[in-house]
């Protein structure tokens, strides 16, 4: 599932809506380990795109 939402966020990158979007349903549906994984990917490659969603998002994570 992880790559999964990994292809899902690359691909919808462009869109901040929509990236929050599937950003907020991948954090409900992986376990805490891919979670923490999936943090560490999205700063690395979304950090300068989408830093205010990436910090609102994994607040509570």
């Amino acid at each position: 599932m992880l790559n999964y939402f990994k292809s899902i966020l690359t691909k919808v990158s462009f869109d901040a809506r929509l990236f929050e979007k599937e950003l907020r349903k991948a954090l409900k549906v992986l376990i805490r380990e891919e979670v923490q994984e999936l943090k560490q990917w999205c700063y690395a490659r979304f950090g300068s795109q989408h830093e205010a969603i990436l910090n609102r998002c994994f607040v509570a994570a």
